[in-house]
């Protein structure tokens, strides 16, 4: 090799070297700007987030102030029996009457009040499990291939236990006699 080529190659490499650090600067940047636009992206989503968050707190409050203003126990009345109706949460086995008071958007004392002075329900628990027991009823006629823990489970009882116990006192008869009792009058 000729010292000719030999400085080409030096200049060569030393141009090459160059282009490597401006890459590397270049990269640098580009991490950089990456990681900046990250940030924003993740500060962006964080606050729709938040925002979203803020408006369903200030529709649930609205919505939490005008059933809290009705003074009238016969529209608080309607109110639970169409919210009842439409959604059935007592179907859950969680549904309480602290759940119930949220959902109206009422305080328990206001939904004792009411459940005190408007139904044959001495308390909003009562009137929630009247509608489990009203339930497994019509389950237990409707759906006889339905095992007791089925229809437990479909009405909203936590247990067949407690199934049991709702049904004799409402009814004076097991679930098992009740169905016994509707097959023999077919």
């Amino acid at each position: 090799m000729t010292e000719e080529e030999i400085k080409l190659l030096k200049d060569e490499n030393a141009a090459l070297k160059g282009e490597v650090e401006r890459l590397k600067d270049e990269l640098i940047r580009m991490v950089s700007r990456n990681l900046d636009l990250s940030e924003r992206l993740e500060y962006d989503v964080e606050l729709r987030r938040r925002t979203e968050v803020a408006r369903e707190i200030m529709e649930g409050n609205i919505e939490r102030q005008r059933n809290a203003d009705l003074r009238d126990d016969g529209q608080l009345m309607a109110l639970i029996e169409m919210k009842v109706e439409n959604d059935r949460p007592h179907l859950k086995p969680d549904f309480n009457a602290v759940a119930l008071a949220e959902m109206l958007g009422v305080s328990q004392a206001r939904l004792a009040q009411l459940f005190r002075h408007q139904t044959i329900h001495r308390t909003p628990d009562a009137y929630i499990d009247n509608l489990r027991t009203l339930t497994a009823l019509r389950l237990l006629r409707e759906k006889p291939n339905y095992t007791i823990a089925v229809v437990a489970e479909e009405a909203g009882f936590s247990n067949v236990r407690t199934l049991q116990r709702r049904i004799q006192e409402a009814i004076g008869m097991s679930p098992v006699d009740y169905r016994l009792m509707l097959t023999r009058d077919l």
